[in-house]
This record gives structure tokens, sequence and C-alpha cells, in this order.
């Protein structure tokens, strides 16, 4: 999995390619670590090219968005594969995330 991020003035911009599985969401969780340790709480993660989500992987997104709320921000996916938004649906999760059809709707939204 590969993970990128983009700061933009009044949110960050995650980008994930690839799996999320419990070896590899560790990397997404340090990401969005690192942001909240710098004081970014708004957050966007485009999921486009995310191929499969495990429930490590809800955890953690379910955790963030706990954090970036709790901060007086908001985490909100963009692009969410039909797969990914059918396990998000079926843990009762998908109300708890803003979600958009594309980035730009998705940063637009800070």
């Amino acid at each position: 999995m590969n993970v990128s991020t983009t700061q933009y003035k009044h949110c960050d911009l995650i980008e994930v390619n690839g799996k999320i599985d419990h070896y590899t969401a560790p990397k997404l969780s340090d990401t969005m670590e690192a942001l909240f340790n710098a004081g970014r709480y708004n957050l966007v993660i485009d999921m486009e090219n995310v191929e499969y989500m495990s429930s490590t992987g809800i955890r953690i997104l379910a955790k963030a968005q706990t954090t970036c709320k709790g901060n007086d921000g908001d985490l909100v996916l963009a692009l969410v594969p039909d797969r990914v938004y059918e396990a998000l649906d079926l843990v009762a999760l998908v109300k708890y995330f803003k979600i958009y059809d594309n980035v730009l709707d998705a940063v637009g939204s800070f």
C-alpha cells in the first residue's frame, strides 16, 4: 500500500493506493497520527485506488474520525469503491462519514 499526503489551506488530502489490511493499516494510521501531531484535524481520504479494506482499516478510520471530531475537525471520504462502501455499510459506519463522489468536492467541503 502507498500513502501520500497533500496539505491544503483548510484540510489535508490523504491518497491511498492498494490494500488496507492488518499489515498495511499501521502505515495509514501513522500518516494520520503525524497530521494530528501537527494540529491538522480536517482530513480527506481519497480511496479511489483502494482495492480492499479489512476490519483493521475500518477501525483505523473510525478512530481517526473520533479524533478529528474531538478536535473540531472532520474526516471525509472521496471516491469510495463499492466493496469498501459495502463493508462500511455492513458495520453501520456509512452515516458516520461524509462521502463524496470526487476529491474536489471533498476538499471544497472544508
